[in-house]
């Protein structure tokens, strides 16, 4: 690479940082320009635990069910602004919970009301008015929807099925007794009309009534995937389900709390930033200022991207940044070594960074992947605070490839002629 390049390079580099330092600067916040988003641990908020009861439930739709009750959760846990809701699944023995992480949330007791309450699933009516519009002669349709009496309570359960001659995916949805009763006089009554299906008051699908329905079994049909219809199975099964949860368990954390060790994980960083850098320079001399330089553009960078990707910052994710802090040092020692093998066989600098950083690669990718893999295993795995972690740490040790073979051989490429030991 001529030296040209690598100067123009390390200018866009050098723009690229200050850019990217000016998006994380503190003041972009209280302009409300895509502020940090801060986790439980670090703003306060509070853990709740809920217990779901199954026994009315089959054993073939239990997953189907939990997975219902967390989306619905999911969809009234934002209706109070917290930052980052987190409704996980997890199973204890035969019990079956609900962790929910509100971040932030300041009325937590309508929440834990609000939470807490059965999902609501109901069947409407649908009735299309005109209405004319006096500013033209032109006439606008509106749709209101008739509540019924036909709600979850009354349904049996739901599953995906296929057409056996087009093979699209379509639901089975049973009735009881008394369900199948109120279901059949509703058919009949909107045959060749839709029939809404709302569930906390959202509503989630409007199929077509084309004949009346006895038995209490239906089916619907329509232009949708099987992602979706796997997930509507799972919408009216979270609504069909009696009693569904209770909480069992709460705790808070208080903003103060979360400010100090906000407060505390800034600290030991910079600490932790500042001692590695002094360490680089003592031991590598010109070389170790590059390296300093090099993580320093690493820090500003890996943080601009958790901002730019909204990704919640917590106390374990912090962890996972500064571990990859490690990683990147790691791999600039890996090329100062080997460069100062090559220094000592009789090469000339330039040449012996050239070398370093090919015999330092195949070092430095296999450990990085070695990485990448365990966090993404991590990642998928587990769920909560672990989960963030592995985030922060992926993202990290990505951005530290990028620091190291980009950044810090550039710098090196462009001013070792004119550096010595």
């Amino acid at each position: 690479m001529s030296k040209k390049y690598s100067i123009i390079l390390l200018l866009l580099i050098i723009i690229l940082a200050i850019g990217a330092g000016i998006f994380i600067y503190p003041l972009f916040n209280k302009l409300n320009v895509r502020p940090w988003r801060l986790g439980l641990d670090l703003v306060g908020g509070s853990h709740l635990i809920y217990e779901v009861d199954m026994s009315q439930v089959d054993k073939k739709d239990k997953d189907s069910v939990m997975n219902g009750l967390r989306e619905v959760i999911e969809k009234r846990v934002n209706l109070f602004g917290v930052s980052e809701p987190r409704v996980t699944a997890s199973k204890i023995g035969e019990s079956f919970r609900l962790i929910v992480e509100l971040a932030g949330i300041k009325d937590i007791g309508e929440a834990v009301k609000e939470i807490g309450s059965t999902p609501l699933l109901d069947f409407r009516e649908v009735i299309y008015t005109q209405i004319e519009e006096k500013t033209n002669d032109n006439t606008k349709e509106s749709i209101q929807f008739i509540p019924t009496n036909l709600t979850g309570r009354y349904m049996e359960g739901a599953q995906l099925d296929f057409n056996q001659t087009t093979g699209a995916a379509q639901i089975n949805i049973q009735f009881n007794s008394e369900g199948a009763k109120i279901f059949e006089e509703l058919t009949e009554k909107n045959v060749g009309q839709p029939l809404a299906i709302f569930l906390d008051n959202q509503l989630i699908e409007m199929p077509m009534v084309r004949e009346k329905i006895t038995g209490g079994r239906a089916q619907i049909t329509g232009k949708f995937t099987i992602d979706e219809a796997k997930k509507m199975v799972e919408r009216f099964n979270a609504g069909a389900l009696p009693a569904p949860i209770n909480l069992i368990s709460q705790y808070t954390i208080g903003a103060s709390l979360g400010a100090r060790s906000l407060d505390s994980a800034i600290k030991a960083g910079a600490w932790g930033i500042l001692l590695i850098m002094i360490f680089m320079v003592l031991y590598y001399r010109s070389f170790g200022v590059f390296a300093s330089l090099a993580l320093l553009i690493y820090v500003i960078l890996t943080l601009s991207v958790f901002k730019s990707l909204s990704i919640t910052m917590t106390l374990a994710g912090i962890a996972g940044f500064i571990l990859s802090i490690g990683m990147a040092v790691d791999a600039n020692i890996l090329i100062f070594e080997r460069t100062k093998e090559e220094i000592k066989k009789g090469l000339s600098r330039i040449s012996a960074v050239e070398e370093g950083f090919k015999r330092a690669w195949s070092s430095i990718r296999d450990s990085n992947i070695a990485t990448i893999i365990s966090s993404v295993i991590l990642y998928y795995s587990t769920s909560s605070f672990v989960k963030g972690f592995a985030l922060a740490l992926l993202i990290g040790v990505l951005v530290s490839m990028f620091s190291a073979i980009t950044v810090t051989r550039t710098m090196l490429r462009v001013f070792t002629r004119a550096t010595s030991d």
